[in-house]
């Protein structure tokens, strides 16, 4: 647009005519001359004083622009991005930091009743611990380890309508230790304790779905021959995490952005670079809008119970996908259309950590304070992790290989607000 015309062309040395994407116009005179060049996007009509303001609006009356705006275009801010489906994303995930004290806890400040929570002492070596509305708050899973579910009652007694309460004898398996600090990371489903029965694939499964947040838990028992299972969400998941309840097997993590049509794994409790393909896991079959397939493998498909995490996109709340970073101290920037609250990363083709970044535990930048979900250790704060959270997105401040390797590096993220409403740090 200039001076209220629409246009795609240019002048000068160099010049290049614009044909199609969008472009931002930039100034210079080839001959190296002191010349000061104001714009106006909408800001100020009498460019600093240069002449008398118009006032001129957009359709959505906002702006002052010299001359008319045309119907189809609008002033480049924030109020003309469209309203975010999701306006609160503390509603459907929140981080809650506690202390730990070997007694009847209740944890607080969530925001809603969780349906998935994820634990870790922050402060000292303790197994990661994660529990479901769909398994009951009796079970309890260990995301860093192969082992089975175990069961105990005093450990998580209750989803709350704020928070959670940790039992009296919670620090025998670290969530609740005296004297240790921890983190939970808390996801919003139906509410439904149990799951409701989901009878659309060829096995039934039980499923707790927020389907406006993009995030099932599916509880299924496996035939150990090729089959599907329903999901609950409204579009296909693209990443889920499966877990075999009954026996030691690995946390399979299938991702439709690194699988290349083979539906190949990573392992959420290993730092392996992604496996071969193989048809036993999903018999080369993306999740569709409500199946997850199943191959005939027994450590996804087992003949005992078993759980899926199941989770979707959903713009200006959360973001799966991949980038590849340049190896260099600044870093690459990741457009995930929110600021975010959350950041699981893992390279794809090197053996190489987990990392996890979230809002609570580091909330200024830069952040460099992180967890590992295939490892039990204490939080580690290393200059080498350094990451900005920003009101779009996430920029790199490191050369580190782990966030900035210069190959496929897989990641999820949950907003803490939409960018229409973002604030800076």
């Amino acid at each position: 647009m200039n001076n209220g015309v629409p246009t795609s062309g240019a002048t000068g040395t160099g010049a290049v005519s614009v044909t199609s994407d969008d472009y931002f116009a930039a100034v210079g005179d080839a001959d190296n001359a002191q010349y000061t060049y104001t714009v106006n996007f909408g800001q100020d009509s009498s460019f600093a004083n240069a002449f008398t303001s118009q006032g001129h609006q957009d359709a959505n009356e906002i702006g002052d622009f010299r001359y008319p705006v045309p119907d189809e275009y609008l002033a480049l801010c924030t109020s003309n991005l469209s309203d975010p489906s999701i306006v609160d994303p503390t509603a459907h995930f929140n981080s809650t930091l506690y202390d730990g004290n070997s007694s009847t806890n209740v944890i607080t400040g969530v925001g809603f009743q969780p349906d998935f929570s994820w634990f870790k002492a922050r402060s000292n070596t303790s197994q990661h611990m994660a529990f479901d509305a769909v398994r009951g708050v009796t079970e309890f899973l260990h995301p860093d380890q192969t082992r089975g579910e175990r069961t105990e009652t005093d450990i998580l007694t209750s989803f709350d309508s704020d928070g959670l309460t940790l039992g009296a004898d919670s620090g025998q398996y670290g969530t609740n230790y005296d004297t240790y600090t921890y983190v939970v990371w808390n996801w919003k489903g139906d509410g439904v304790a149990g799951g409701t029965l989901n009878e659309e694939g060829t096995i039934d499964s039980q499923v707790n779905a927020n389907t406006t947040a993009g995030f099932s838990i599916i509880g299924y028992t496996g035939t150990e021959a090729v089959g599907t299972v329903g999901h609950g969400l409204s579009q296909a998941p693209e990443l889920a995490i499966f877990k075999c309840r009954d026996s030691t097997t690995a946390w399979y993590v299938n991702a439709t952005e690194i699988s290349d049509g083979s539906e190949k794994p990573l392992e959420l409790n290993s730092t392996s670079a992604i496996g071969s393909a193989y048809t036993g896991y999903w018999n080369d079959a993306d999740p569709s809008a409500s199946l997850i397939t199943l191959g005939d493998y027994s450590g996804l498909n087992s003949t005992g119970a078993n759980i899926i995490y199941a989770f979707h996109s959903v713009e200006g709340y959360s973001k799966i996908g991949t980038y590849t970073g340049n190896d260099d101290a600044d870093g690459v920037f990741i457009y995930t259309g929110f600021a975010p609250a959350f950041f699981l990363l893992k390279l794809v083709t090197i053996t190489d950590d987990w990392m996890m970044f979230d809002n609570k535990r580091t909330p200024y930048n830069v952040m460099d304070t992180v967890l590992f979900p295939y490892d039990s250790s204490a939080e580690q704060t290393n200059v080498n992790y350094g990451i900005d959270f920003v009101s779009n997105g996430i920029k790199l401040r490191t050369s580190y290989g782990t966030l900035n390797d210069s190959t496929p590096i897989l990641y999820m993220a949950f907003a803490e607000t939409p960018f229409k409403t973002a604030n800076a740090r």
